[in-house]
């Protein structure tokens, strides 16, 4: 039964990666509960588990006396020299006697290997908890193993790590068998001793901070540090660096020869379109650099609010803004400063793209059209440069036509 038993709880050694010291201590504190149970609580017992050799023995002591007055703690000099006193053993010493694992019979055996798991498993929760709880903000990875309603989950040694929706970049096909990378964010429980649960995100700002990391040995290495990260998971992301070495440019060294450091990073976060901007401690620079690629006129600082003003011509709003407003809105994450934008209408002498007039010819109609053009306008800056009166004097034209086509010319020339 002694080898049976040990090769049973050297099994649960192999299958739960356990540490042989470990499990030895349990089964230590298992046979000496066992030994209570059987002879009572003051019993002495000393219990010897070698893995290794898979051999457990269990000893009960007891005490050397002339007269026995509790045979369950003390053994008579007369007893003990009946059934062979080898150790020479005299009165006030302690006698050790083996106890053959038989003698617990094999329904407690069988407690102790509940015993046993409920312990194992215990700590696997304890273990697992201390491992995540250390690698919180680092990266993992691992293959993605099963999908419920919007979690996804990730065997990672083993263990089962959860991408929540949340925490997903937005878009992002997952599929059963791929592997994924993620930081852990988080490490939690519901309550004491139930199995943690552990959080991994793809949309956190320390993940793509991670990445850069892992793409440019100049981050790793502190050269070039991360000042600010702003972020809108799979669409657009800000990040600000500075070099500590003035050699080193920081934005070349993160952008890498021909964009092939920062596409990797691209790649990794589903085509996520990243900007690498020079880090300032001028609120005024940092915040103009954060809106390109729009040119900004002016801008007006209150710092004590934290709100900046920028003003810039008409035709940069869609630059400045961005696509539902991601470009300022990222730009305010990454200052800090909330930013109100004010447009400037272009005088049309600035502008410096124009179209050929015959793009506007649908719109105006054949007999327009002819009627410019035979009055030498081929363009639309031609056009607006003339002015509403100038056009006015031009047979054939009323005055609300003339609002028309300045009005069309110009709507042209803004949008562009």
């Amino acid at each position: 039964m002694n080898s049976e038993i040990v090769e049973s709880f050297a099994q649960m050694v192999r299958e739960k990666g356990m540490d042989k010291d470990v499990l030895a201590g349990i089964l230590e504190d298992i046979f000496g509960i066992l030994m209570k149970k059987k002879y009572g609580d003051n019993v002495k017992s000393n219990i010897v588990v070698n893995m290794d050799r898979g051999d457990i023995e269990v000893y009960r002591e007891r005490e050397v006396v002339e007269f026995v007055t509790d045979s369950q703690y003390q053994i008579s000099l007369e007893e003990l020299n009946r059934i062979g006193n080898d150790d020479e053993l005299d009165i006030g010493d302690d006698y050790s006697e083996k106890i053959a694992l038989s003698a617990f019979g094999r329904r407690a055996i069988n407690l102790a290997k509940q015993q046993l798991n409920q312990k194992i498993r215990e700590i696997e929760k304890e273990i697992v908890f201390k491992e995540y709880s250390e690698l919180i903000g680092e990266i993992v990875i691992g293959d993605i193993y099963q999908q419920r309603k919007n979690d996804i989950f990730v065997n990672h040694n083993k263990n089962e790590l959860v991408l929540p929706r949340a925490e997903q970049i937005p878009f992002e096909k997952y599929r059963k068998g791929e592997t994924v990378r993620a930081i852990v964010k988080e490490v939690k429980r519901e309550k004491e001793g139930s199995v943690p649960r552990v959080i991994i995100s793809r949309a956190d700002n320390l993940f793509l901070q991670r990445l850069f990391e892992l793409e440019i040995p100049e981050i790793y290495d502190g050269i070039i540090e991360i000042k600010a990260i702003a972020r809108e998971p799979g669409e657009r992301a800000k990040v600000s660096v500075e070099s500590q070495d003035k050699r080193i440019d920081a934005v070349g060294a993160c952008v890498g020869m021909k964009g092939v450091r920062i596409h990797s990073i691209v790649r990794e976060l589903n085509n996520e379109n990243i900007d690498v901007i020079h880090h300032s401690n001028d609120i005024k620079v940092q915040i103009q650099r954060a809106l390109a690629p729009g040119k900004l006129k002016n801008i007006e600082i209150n710092t004590g609010e934290r709100i900046a003003t920028v003003y810039a011509d008409s035709d940069q709003a869609a630059l400045i803004v961005g696509r539902g407003g991601v470009n300022i809105k990222l730009a305010m994450k990454l200052t800090g400063y909330h930013i109100d934008f004010i447009r400037e209408e272009k005088p049309i002498e600035e502008y410096e793209d124009d179209y050929e007039l015959i793009e506007f010819k649908e719109e105006l109609g054949e007999d327009i059209y002819n009627i410019l053009i035979n009055n030498r306008y081929d363009t639309a800056l031609e056009v607006l440069r003339a002015g509403k009166a100038k056009l006015l004097e031009i047979e054939g034209l009323s005055e609300e036509k003339v609002d028309e086509i300045i009005e069309l010319m110009e709507s042209h020339l803004k949008e562009d």
